[in-house]
């Protein structure tokens, strides 16, 4: 049986944003080359996944980007990209865009000052322009996330609006991810500086359901934890369990992947729920 709808390849762990809650990974100074990440991603193909999601650190970093998304769409996978938005460019959506179903980009605050308390100054303007060149490729899905930090929950009710504002103005399909801030790092974090409680982020969500003009998804603590199957970008696969990144070595060494995936505790009747949410519309 695959245990498995989608998996994230963390092509690079470089990136231009320095989140205090990232839990990607850190300080991988020589990736996988292109050709093992094109047998990764076809092995991904084989094990039964149908999505692989490129993310990072951010992957528009990586020169073999477009290579790597055009080789995912060749052989059916659908293909989301995961980026701070501060890289995407109108040359590359013209290249690669018609390869992609969806891309994926972080917004902390509804405005550059809350914005810049866990972004770097000019993200939010940044992020602002990603959307507007996306408006020209409205076959490319938008899924906005925010993580919920103690520097922006209030500011989350304005953020939405901000997303709505958005999906009037394009025609894609545009999604909305509201996560409670994972203590889970591979560097040293003060959390208590970061997190909302459960009870926090319960009343933030009785709040805002229900009264959104887009599709809302809240994911808590419970609902993030072993949700994911993540390949780093050494090649290693790594499913995330409470506060640990657990590895099963190299990806493509793997022959019984639901084997492992069962051994590693991986909730993959959660994930696949969560998965449907964002299967692809008929081209």
């Amino acid at each position: 049986m695959i245990k498995v709808a989608t998996i994230d390849f963390h092509v690079t762990s470089e990136c231009s944003q320095e989140c205090p809650y990232c839990w990607g990974p850190q300080d991988f100074e020589n990736p996988v080359d292109t050709a093992e990440a094109l047998g990764i991603i076809s092995r991904v193909r084989e094990v039964g996944a149908t999505r692989i999601v490129f993310t990072g650190g951010d992957p528009l970093k990586r020169p073999d980007i477009a290579e790597l998304v055009g080789h995912a769409r060749a052989i059916g996978l659908e293909v989301a990209l995961s980026t701070t938005g501060d890289q995407l460019t109108r040359e590359l959506l013209e290249r690669v865009g018609p390869e992609i179903d969806l891309i994926s980009l972080p917004l902390d605050g509804s405005t550059e000052e809350v914005n810049r308390r866990t972004k770097e100054e000019g993200h939010f303007t940044a992020v602002l322009q990603a959307l507007e060149l996306l408006r020209a490729h409205p076959q490319i899905d938008v899924k906005v996330c925010t993580p919920v930090t103690r520097h922006n929950l209030t500011d989350v009710p304005d953020i939405l609006r901000l997303v709505e504002d958005y999906a009037e103005r394009t025609e894609a399909r545009v999604f909305y991810n509201i996560f409670q801030a994972f203590p889970r790092a591979m560097f040293e974090v003060e959390w208590a500086e970061l997190l909302v409680s459960d009870e926090e982020f319960a009343e933030l969500e009785r709040r805002l359901q229900g009264t959104a003009r887009v599709r809302v998804n809240f994911l808590d603590h419970s609902t993030l934890d072993r949700l994911y199957v993540m390949i780093f970008p050494d090649g290693r696969l790594v499913v995330p369990c409470g506060r640990e990144f657990r590895s099963y070595g190299r990806f493509l060494d793997i022959k019984e992947l639901d084997a492992v995936l069962e051994r590693s505790r991986f909730d993959w009747e959660k994930h696949f729920r969560h998965s449907r949410g964002w299967a692809k519309r008929t081209r």
